[in-house]
């Protein structure tokens, strides 16, 4: 299967996922997100269910400060994961809500979640080039280590759409094959087959070697004495 995200490394992130032995435990956490929302529709609610799923949101408190309800999407081992779908411009709101942990000593490094899709007239080149000129200038504003995954999750509902379609050719492939069918001259239809004479079906009587034993008796043959 081909995964629609892209994962980018800021300030040595990628270290402190290995130091802590979360390399892995993150690759499968954005390759379950790709799979769970690609196409989907209520992006909020799966991402939600899925970080669950993946042990990101029982592991520590999600609060980005005390006292408001400001929270993180998910935090394991001081990490923190946040982010949106909805719009790219989330990158300012998302780097300073995970600036916000890490100076308060809370995290260690930060994940975030953005969509990679961007209008086509956009004059700034590729998301991923816009990512790296803008984590950069955001220094020193900025500094915490960060992860950036952008995802190309498609339009939303088109997942459904392509399920149904599939449903649909499978149903129609199955119409065609049984029209198609061509019929094994071995098997006689139900309506072709001739009503059965019971009488058939009772043995017959063997009537030759009876009447010759009555011959038999009926003409002995009597000699002279």
């Amino acid at each position: 299967m081909i995964m629609s995200f892209e994962i980018l490394h800021f300030r040595g992130s990628d270290k402190i996922l290995e130091e802590k032995n979360m390399s892995r435990d993150v690759r499968y956490t954005m390759e379950y997100l790709d799979s769970a929302l690609y196409g989907s529709y209520h992006r909020r609610e799966i991402l939600r269910q899925a970080l669950d799923d993946m042990d990101w949101r029982t592991n520590g408190d999600l609060n980005i400060l005390e006292g408001r309800r400001y929270f993180y999407k998910g935090f394991k081992k001081r990490v923190a994961i946040d982010g949106n779908f909805s719009s790219y411009e989330f990158i300012l709101d998302g780097l300073l809500r995970l600036q916000i942990g890490f100076d308060k000593g809370k995290i260690d490094m930060g994940i975030l979640l953005l969509t990679a899709q961007r209008s086509e007239k956009s004059p700034y080149g590729s998301t991923k080039q816009l990512v790296e000129q803008e984590v950069k200038y955001l220094e020193p504003t900025i500094t915490l280590p960060v992860t950036v995954v952008l995802f190309d999750l498609g339009r939303p509902g088109s997942a459904y759409e392509e399920k149904r379609d599939e449903a649909d050719s499978k149903t129609s492939g199955s119409h065609e094959n049984l029209e198609n069918e061509v019929p094994d001259p071995a098997v006689v239809p139900v309506g072709n087959v001739p009503p059965v004479n019971v009488e058939d079906l009772q043995p017959k009587k063997k009537r030759g070697r009876r009447k010759k034993v009555i011959n038999d008796l009926t003409h002995e043959t009597i000699r002279p004495k």
